[in-house]
Protein backbone atom coordinates (compact mmCIF):
# COMPACT_ATOMS: atom_id res chain seq x y z
CA UNK A 1 0.00 0.00 0.00
CA UNK A 2 2.93 2.26 0.07
CA UNK A 3 2.07 3.37 3.69
CA UNK A 4 3.90 6.93 4.29
CA UNK A 5 4.38 9.07 7.72
CA UNK A 6 1.09 11.04 7.75
CA UNK A 7 -1.11 8.90 6.15
CA UNK A 8 -4.46 7.91 7.90
CA UNK A 9 -5.09 4.19 7.29
CA UNK A 10 -7.64 1.52 8.86
CA UNK A 11 -7.70 -2.18 9.45
CA UNK A 12 -11.26 -2.87 8.91
CA UNK A 13 -12.43 -5.90 10.96
CA UNK A 14 -8.86 -5.72 12.83
CA UNK A 15 -9.08 -9.16 14.61
CA UNK A 16 -5.85 -9.21 16.63
CA UNK A 17 -4.86 -6.37 15.07
CA UNK A 18 -1.53 -7.24 13.25
CA UNK A 19 -1.88 -4.58 10.27
CA UNK A 20 -3.28 -2.00 12.24
CA UNK A 21 -0.64 -1.95 14.19
CA UNK A 22 2.02 -2.37 11.63
CA UNK A 23 0.51 0.80 9.99
CA UNK A 24 0.76 2.58 13.14
CA UNK A 25 4.64 2.76 12.65
CA UNK A 26 4.44 3.47 8.98
CA UNK A 27 2.27 6.29 9.74
CA UNK A 28 4.19 7.53 12.64
CA UNK A 29 3.03 10.40 15.21
CA UNK A 30 1.59 12.27 12.00
CA UNK A 31 -0.46 9.80 11.03
CA UNK A 32 -3.79 7.76 11.82
CA UNK A 33 -4.91 4.78 12.33
CA UNK A 34 -8.10 3.18 12.85
CA UNK A 35 -8.75 -0.48 14.04
CA UNK A 36 -12.47 -1.66 13.61
CA UNK A 37 -14.15 -4.91 14.76
CA UNK A 38 -17.63 -6.33 15.72
CA UNK A 39 -16.64 -8.83 17.74
CA UNK A 40 -16.66 -7.07 21.14
CA UNK A 41 -14.01 -8.98 23.05
CA UNK A 42 -11.41 -8.75 20.14
CA UNK A 43 -12.86 -4.62 20.83
CA UNK A 44 -11.57 -4.79 24.55
CA UNK A 45 -8.28 -6.74 23.46
CA UNK A 46 -7.29 -4.11 20.66
CA UNK A 47 -8.23 -1.29 23.18
CA UNK A 48 -6.06 -2.88 25.90
CA UNK A 49 -3.30 -3.38 23.28
CA UNK A 50 -3.04 0.20 22.03
CA UNK A 51 -3.30 1.46 25.29
CA UNK A 52 -0.47 -0.96 26.65
CA UNK A 53 1.70 -0.51 23.42
CA UNK A 54 0.87 3.45 24.04
CA UNK A 55 -0.27 3.95 20.74
CA UNK A 56 -1.20 7.73 20.42
CA UNK A 57 -1.98 7.23 16.90
CA UNK A 58 -4.49 4.72 16.75
CA UNK A 59 -8.21 4.29 17.30
CA UNK A 60 -10.44 2.16 18.42
CA UNK A 61 -13.69 1.66 16.58
CA UNK A 62 -16.56 -0.61 16.99
CA UNK A 63 -17.97 -1.67 13.06
CA UNK A 64 -21.51 -2.74 12.27
CA UNK A 65 -22.85 -5.15 10.00
CA UNK A 66 -23.61 -2.54 7.41
CA UNK A 67 -21.65 0.26 8.53
CA UNK A 68 -17.38 0.66 8.95
CA UNK A 69 -18.45 4.05 11.26
CA UNK A 70 -15.40 5.57 10.24
CA UNK A 71 -15.17 9.34 9.40
CA UNK A 72 -16.03 9.84 5.62
CA UNK A 73 -12.88 10.98 3.35
CA UNK A 74 -10.72 9.79 6.14
CA UNK A 75 -8.45 7.22 4.57
CA UNK A 76 -5.85 7.21 2.62
CA UNK A 77 -5.97 3.65 2.76
CA UNK A 78 -8.14 0.86 3.90
CA UNK A 79 -6.83 -3.08 4.47
CA UNK A 80 -9.78 -5.93 4.54
CA UNK A 81 -8.13 -9.19 4.98
CA UNK A 82 -10.27 -12.32 5.80
CA UNK A 83 -13.44 -10.59 6.23
CA UNK A 84 -15.23 -9.83 3.15
CA UNK A 85 -16.35 -12.89 2.39
CA UNK A 86 -18.22 -12.63 6.20
CA UNK A 87 -20.10 -9.45 4.70
CA UNK A 88 -23.91 -10.32 5.17
CA UNK A 89 -24.52 -6.84 3.47
CA UNK A 90 -22.38 -6.65 0.98
CA UNK A 91 -23.83 -3.77 -0.90
CA UNK A 92 -24.40 -0.79 2.36
CA UNK A 93 -20.71 -2.09 3.74
CA UNK A 94 -18.94 -1.40 0.47
CA UNK A 95 -20.70 2.09 0.09
CA UNK A 96 -19.57 2.59 3.37
CA UNK A 97 -16.31 1.93 2.69
CA UNK A 98 -16.27 3.62 -0.45
CA UNK A 99 -17.51 6.61 1.90
CA UNK A 100 -14.43 6.34 4.14
CA UNK A 101 -11.27 6.51 1.61
CA UNK A 102 -10.41 9.79 0.27
CA UNK A 103 -10.98 10.24 -3.47
CA UNK A 104 -7.86 8.63 -5.07
CA UNK A 105 -6.92 6.67 -1.95
CA UNK A 106 -6.99 2.61 -1.72
CA UNK A 107 -8.71 -0.04 -0.37
CA UNK A 108 -7.11 -3.39 -0.12
CA UNK A 109 -9.02 -6.78 0.10
CA UNK A 110 -7.03 -9.52 1.17
CA UNK A 111 -9.29 -12.91 1.62
CA UNK A 112 -9.58 -16.16 -0.19
CA UNK A 113 -12.39 -18.79 -2.31
CA UNK A 114 -15.13 -20.93 -0.69
CA UNK A 115 -12.93 -23.99 0.61
CA UNK A 116 -15.04 -26.79 0.90
CA UNK A 117 -13.26 -28.20 4.29
CA UNK A 118 -14.39 -24.26 5.82
CA UNK A 119 -17.71 -24.57 4.47
CA UNK A 120 -19.02 -27.80 6.25
CA UNK A 121 -16.91 -27.22 9.52
CA UNK A 122 -17.05 -23.39 9.91
CA UNK A 123 -20.08 -22.21 7.70
CA UNK A 124 -20.82 -18.51 7.48
CA UNK A 125 -24.44 -17.64 8.64
CA UNK A 126 -26.08 -14.78 7.17
CA UNK A 127 -24.01 -14.18 3.76
CA UNK A 128 -25.01 -14.15 0.52
CA UNK A 129 -25.79 -17.92 -1.43
CA UNK A 130 -23.91 -16.60 -4.24
CA UNK A 131 -20.36 -17.13 -2.19
CA UNK A 132 -20.62 -20.56 -2.60
CA UNK A 133 -19.62 -21.11 1.54
CA UNK A 134 -17.35 -20.01 3.71
CA UNK A 135 -14.83 -17.57 1.16
CA UNK A 136 -15.97 -15.66 -1.39
CA UNK A 137 -14.83 -16.59 -5.29
CA UNK A 138 -12.70 -13.50 -6.62
CA UNK A 139 -14.81 -12.53 -9.80
CA UNK A 140 -17.58 -11.80 -7.24
CA UNK A 141 -16.16 -10.31 -5.12
CA UNK A 142 -14.18 -7.70 -8.20
CA UNK A 143 -18.01 -7.22 -9.45
CA UNK A 144 -19.61 -6.22 -5.63
CA UNK A 145 -16.70 -3.70 -5.21
CA UNK A 146 -16.54 -2.10 -8.87
CA UNK A 147 -20.66 -2.05 -8.77
CA UNK A 148 -19.79 0.16 -5.57
CA UNK A 149 -17.88 2.88 -7.46
CA UNK A 150 -13.99 1.38 -6.89
CA UNK A 151 -11.63 0.90 -9.64
CA UNK A 152 -9.52 -2.30 -9.44
CA UNK A 153 -5.77 -1.59 -9.95
CA UNK A 154 -4.28 -5.01 -8.86
CA UNK A 155 -5.19 -8.61 -8.68
CA UNK A 156 -2.64 -11.00 -6.97
CA UNK A 157 -3.12 -14.35 -7.13
CA UNK A 158 -1.76 -17.71 -4.79
CA UNK A 159 -1.13 -14.64 -2.32
CA UNK A 160 0.30 -16.42 1.20
CA UNK A 161 -1.73 -19.10 2.43
CA UNK A 162 -4.05 -19.58 -1.21
CA UNK A 163 -5.19 -16.22 -0.76
CA UNK A 164 -5.76 -13.41 -3.47
CA UNK A 165 -4.82 -9.96 -2.74
CA UNK A 166 -6.79 -7.32 -4.99
CA UNK A 167 -5.79 -3.39 -4.88
CA UNK A 168 -8.92 -0.98 -5.70
CA UNK A 169 -8.94 2.75 -6.04
CA UNK A 170 -11.49 5.46 -5.15
CA UNK A 171 -12.08 7.50 -8.52
CA UNK A 172 -10.13 10.94 -7.28
CA UNK A 173 -12.85 13.94 -7.72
Amino acid sequence: MDWKAGQVIADVGAGEGEIGFAAADFVGAKGRVYLTELDKKKLGELQGAVKSRKLANAEVLEGAEKETRLPDDCCDGIVVRHVYHHLTAPAEMDASLLRSVKPGGLLVVIDFAPRESLTESDPVPGVPKNRGGHGIPKKILVNELTAAGFILQKSVDNWTGGDYLLVFRRPAK
